[in-house]
């Protein structure tokens, strides 16, 4: 099926199980109820109009972009495909509004964020008919974006990639479900998802669709390099680790030597490095020194962060960069979610959502039609 003759919405199902036509599909008016999350420096032109393109969300990490780049990436992605996307934003950034501004003057249609947005920034886009996403780790979370006014919610478990709670998928989700019972605000179940297994049940605990990042990392339109993605092959269920030595929140990330070296140094050794790395980054982001220091007393403010934490915040996108954009694993780190050790093989994007469909299609038929082989394997 070509993208054009593809029709969006909760009837988009493509002849499968109708509970595959959820809320989630009908509010981002795409086929499948499948979102790639926006992955800084992974979550790019290509993986993002891919995704979208096959059916499910693609969303533009935009964090690491200076404002001219994402520009253009929002072009690329929009030649590529008249379907659906989103950008991903800070909800900090000193640019923040310029951002939101872009996303509304070339009719991006979804904006999702990383943290809590303020509410200012929530009533531009939703008057603007922008749909806005929310991640959250908690119930409480959950309750207090809702009260602003977004869209949807993506309740990401402890198993999830990058910065992470402790909380698994399996609890937190029904949570949030409970959490904003009552409202419009649609759930997105993540953290450990990258089959139709996990589909089936996201919708059984009550959440509307899957967001997945380290599944689609894992594709052949993911630019992370092959012999990166081949590490990530490699890493058994046991290989990640939940670390505070990285930027001082936890992060799940893949154990390597250096997640090892930063464990045992002390804390004062990593700062240091810590602002350096702020300042570069801020240089390839574009942003001045006097808007660093503005982003940083803002955090300072909104999640009550001292100096040290601030610049130690920098670490995870430039060490993120050193792996998956110059493939420097040995200096670099490795955000992944604990599913990485269930995943063997880089299918395409379009490949990966028609299976992960027709086996959610496999699991729902199969569980509303028992009989001699109700508990055989699905798919």
């Amino acid at each position: 099926m070509s993208d054009q003759d593809a029709a969006p919405g909760p009837a988009a199902a493509d002849g499968r199980h109708p509970a595959l036509g959820t809320r989630a599909a009908a509010l981002l008016g795409v086929r499948y109820p499948l979102v790639q999350t926006g992955m800084g420096w992974v979550s790019g032109a290509r993986l993002t109009a891919a995704t979208s393109a096959a059916g499910g969300l693609g969303i533009l990490a935009s964090a690491t972009m200076t404002l001219d780049e994402l520009r253009a990436a929002i072009a690329k992605v929009a030649s590529r495909t008249d379907r659906p996307f989103g950008v991903n934003l800070l909800p900090n950034q000193p640019d923040a509004a310029d951002r939101i501004g872009l996303i509304i003057s070339e009719g991006v249609r979804v904006a999702s964020f990383a943290a809590a947005p303020r509410p200012e920034q929530v009533h531009r886009l939703r008057d603007a008919g922008v749909t806005t996403i929310v991640t959250v780790g908690a119930k409480r979370h959950a309750e207090k974006v809702a009260e602003l006014g977004v869209s949807a919610v993506i309740a990401q478990g402890g198993e999830g990639g990058g910065h992470t709670g402790s909380v698994p998928t399996s609890l937190l989700v029904p949570q949030v479900v409970d959490g904003v019972a009552g409202t419009d605000v649609v759930v997105l179940a993540a953290g450990g998802f990258s089959d139709g297994r996990g589909l089936a049940a996201a919708l059984a605990w009550g959440a509307d669709g899957v967001a997945m990042g380290t599944r689609f990392l894992l594709t052949q339109e993911s630019h992370v390099p092959d012999h990166v993605k081949a590490i990530y092959l490699q890493t058994p269920l046991t290989g990640t680790v939940v670390t505070t030595a990285i930027d001082g929140a936890p992060q799940r990330v893949i154990r390597t030597a250096m997640i090892d070296a930063l464990e045992r140094s002390p804390g004062l050794m990593r700062f240091p490095r810590a602002a350096g790395n702020a300042l570069r980054f801020s240089k390839q982001a574009g942003v001045s020194v006097p808007d660093l220091l503005r982003t940083g007393v803002q955090m300072r403010k909104d999640q009550e962060l001292t100096w040290a934490q601030v610049a130690l915040a920098a670490n995870a996108p430039m060490m993120t960069k050193a792996s998956v954009v110059d493939g420097d694993a040995e200096v670099g780190i490795l955000p992944t979610g604990q599913v990485v050790g269930v995943i063997d093989e880089l299918p395409t994007v379009a490949e990966l959502l028609e299976r992960i469909m027709d086996e959610a299609d496999a699991v729902l038929r199969r569980l509303c039609s028992p009989g001699p082989d109700s508990t055989g394997s699905a798919g």
